[in-house]
């Protein structure tokens, strides 16, 4: 089951790239992808590292002990989709948007991690989960404001457009 489902986002997330990477914003979206994607890599090796999370099915185990798979595209796909949902909102509108994302998914690992092998928690809980992703959206989404205010500056009008 779990390598189905792995396959499963792994097409959702291909797929999802025709939608998700075109337009005036290509730029932007690249640039969200992957520096989630290399967030949420840095911050899972360190996590596989200390032993709170074990991932007993993934892609390529001999290679990674983390979930590529999840960390290099369905990861940073959310993020793109978050960033497009709140690109022009002030910081309130911001918060509760994060809870549109951070809530379903920390209680989707956590019917995962009781229900499957995708994930065994070791010294990490429901409120780890729900942290971790809170803090790396916002995190990516204050780079995107900085390259918007670096742009502005820049005179380059192109972002907001």
């Amino acid at each position: 089951m779990e390598k189905k489902l792995l396959n499963l986002v792994l097409v959702m997330s291909i797929a999802s790239f025709a939608f998700l990477f075109r337009g005036s914003k290509i730029r932007e979206n690249l640039v969200v992808f992957f520096s989630k994607g290399i967030l949420a890599t840095l911050i899972d090796a360190y996590v596989v590292g200390t032993k709170r999370i074990e991932y007993p099915v993934r892609p390529l185990p001999k290679i990674f002990k983390t979930n590529i798979i999840f960390n290099m595209l369905f990861f940073p796909i959310l993020s793109v989709i978050w960033v497009k949902l709140s690109y022009n909102d002030k910081l309130g509108k911001i918060l509760l948007k994060s809870l549109i994302f951070s809530v379903p998914f920390s209680i989707a690992q956590w019917y995962l991690e009781k229900n499957s092998r995708l994930f065994k928690w070791k010294k990490w809980t429901l409120l780890h989960t729900f942290g971790s992703c809170s803090f790396t959206l916002f995190t990516i989404r204050g780079f995107v404001g900085l390259l918007k205010k670096l742009d502005k500056q820049k005179g380059n009008q192109n972002i907001n457009n």
